[in-house]
């Protein structure tokens, strides 16, 4: 029965409580004599508590246990890390994107795309190729013409392919260029401006193709290599070399000569003429006959030997 009465007790406390909660309970139990709780049950009107003097027992006083809620406190959980698993796809990812695309200057005859111009095989010429700094290299690749180049390019090789024709076009405002090697070819027409133009233009190598005549070149030239062709009497310019002041190397072996070109520039070191049809040599081919003091010097290697 008293646990009954002091449940009963705590309930109506807990009511008050919540009714105001600006006001604490305070529920001194060590001063209540058990005799307290003998209260008359019969008598209680527990509907309204007002009819139970309780105050005997129960004290207003200042707080010692509060009763009521508080809001939970905030508080800010850390985000939790990526895993390592995580960490690693994300970096897969990103190396997946691709790179920017960055240009490279446009080549001859065509309109600037990555790394060069498309080519015939539709693919840019540095990716056909082997492009190294200034240097192109495409030798081998069954070319079967002069790709469109970039326009930095100093030294151009397309050896072992299947060209046939040079046009004019090909090296169209090659301004760096200063050597071109077109050995080993099916090549068999040159256009007569194909090599003009190229100001800085110093060697050609034409060598073992199926060529009839030489082209037109610059004054600029150091060094030609037109042998194993089909190159005749017909097939050279009149005084085609006087003005190549810098002319060092001039080589015409295997073809169909049948004198040697003159005048030929003091600045010549070697001659090749041989395997052609060679009949007959001027007298002032190797001297001055206006001068019996002049002496060439700067030749060192001469060969006419004949078939």
């Amino acid at each position: 029965m008293r646990m009954l009465v002091r449940l009963v007790l705590g309930l109506f406390v807990l009511k008050a409580a919540e009714a105001n909660p600006r006001f604490s309970r305070q529920v001194d139990l060590d001063s209540y004599d058990s005799t307290n709780y003998d209260v008359d049950l019969d008598n209680l009107n527990l509907e309204n508590p007002d009819i139970y003097d309780y105050e005997d027992g129960l004290t207003i006083d200042d707080p010692q246990i509060e009763i009521g809620t508080l809001a939970p406190p905030d508080y800010s959980y850390p985000v939790p890390e990526a895993s390592l698993e995580e960490q690693e796809e994300e970096e897969e990812e990103e190396a997946e994107l691709p790179l920017k695309p960055q240009l490279i200057p446009q080549g001859s005859g065509g309109s600037g795309v990555l790394m060069g111009p498309d080519t015939q095989k539709g693919m840019p010429t540095c990716l056909l190729c082997t492009c190294l700094g200034g240097s192109v290299y495409c030798d081998d690749l069954k070319l079967d013409s002069v790709p469109p180049l970039p326009k930095d390019t100093t030294h151009f090789y397309a050896r072992y392919n299947r060209i046939t024709k040079i046009n004019k076009s090909d090296f169209a405002s090659m301004n760096k260029l200063k050597r071109i090697d077109l050995t080993a070819n099916e090549i068999t027409t040159i256009d007569d401006k194909a090599f003009l133009g190229l100001p800085e233009l110093e060697e050609v190598v034409i060598r073992e193709n199926h060529i009839t005549q030489l082209p037109a070149l610059p004054e600029t030239m150091t060094l030609i290599d037109a042998s194993h062709n089909n190159i005749g009497t017909k097939g050279l310019h009149r005084e085609a070399f006087k003005d190549m002041t810098g002319l060092l190397y001039l080589y015409l072996t295997d073809n169909h000569v049948d004198y040697v070109p003159v005048p030929l520039p003091d600045s010549l070191r070697s001659l090749h003429l041989q395997r052609n049809n060679i009949q007959m040599m001027h007298e002032d081919t190797f001297c001055n006959l206006k001068d019996f003091n002049y002496i060439r010097n700067a030749l060192e290697d001469i060969r006419i030997t004949q078939k």
